[in-house]
């Protein structure tokens, strides 16, 4: 198929096939692009999952060297906020706050892929569209006295060509949102894995009283009375 006769394609569908084109590359981009992010977020996550199931106990000196490890993943978020609380609150709460953490970080994870849904159910209608719009230039060539019924065959089977490419582009599109989806629900998986080792290992430490400046506890003020 030589490049003069995708030329003829394109314009025999009024330029459906290059907004297809325009489809094809966003599609193969945001694939491109989330899979490497979310494949080395899951390779990076897999080490703090590894060391932090290596320790007994977590502490301030523990939280301090994970989080260096983590940087800018999803788990620093995690571990930030245990290490805020570490110590305040006992471990119900502290679940309660790592699942509010993960809640927020989720919706980061599938950056993007809403376009990649998109592309997957705009590019089966135009395919479908180009198709038709090239059938009206097939048969209007019966039209015009002297052509043979052979040509419009020959119209037909072009026209066909956005429909394939339609179809094309979203099951490309498809196996890609699939694998995505699927990354993303590992990266939640290993976050949850996350929050249970820190409550888990956070379990037992004491929890300081809040008190207000200068107010001392409630404890001491009945033992005073």
């Amino acid at each position: 198929m030589s490049v003069k006769y995708i030329v003829y394609l394109a314009n025999y569908s009024d330029g459906i096939l290059y907004v297809m084109a325009v489809l094809l590359l966003l599609a193969l981009a945001v694939i491109i692009d989330r899979f490497w992010t979310l494949r080395r977020t899951i390779l990076r996550g897999h080490s703090i999952i590894q060391a932090t199931s290596e320790m007994a106990t977590l502490r301030q000196g523990e939280f301090i060297a994970l989080a260096k490890l983590a940087k800018n993943l999803p788990e620093a978020g995690l571990l930030d906020t245990a290490m805020r609380h570490q110590g305040m609150v006992n471990s119900e709460t502290m679940a309660n706050r790592l699942e509010e953490t993960v809640m927020l970080i989720a919706p980061a994870l599938d950056r993007r892929l809403w376009l990649l849904d998109t592309v997957i159910t705009l590019a089966p209608l135009m395919g479908l569209f180009g198709t038709i719009i090239g059938m009206f230039h097939a048969f209007s060539i019966l039209a015009t006295p002297g052509h043979a019924p052979s040509e419009v065959t020959g119209g037909v089977a072009d026209a066909l060509v956005a429909t394939a490419f339609g179809l094309f582009i979203a099951m490309l599109g498809l196996a890609g949102f699939n694998a995505l989806s699927n990354q993303v629900r590992l990266i939640v998986h290993q976050l949850e894995s996350l929050k249970t080792m820190i409550v888990n290992r956070t379990d037992g430490a004491p929890v300081v009283p809040a008190t207000k400046t200068g107010a001392a506890p409630v404890s001491a003020k009945l033992a005073t009375a």
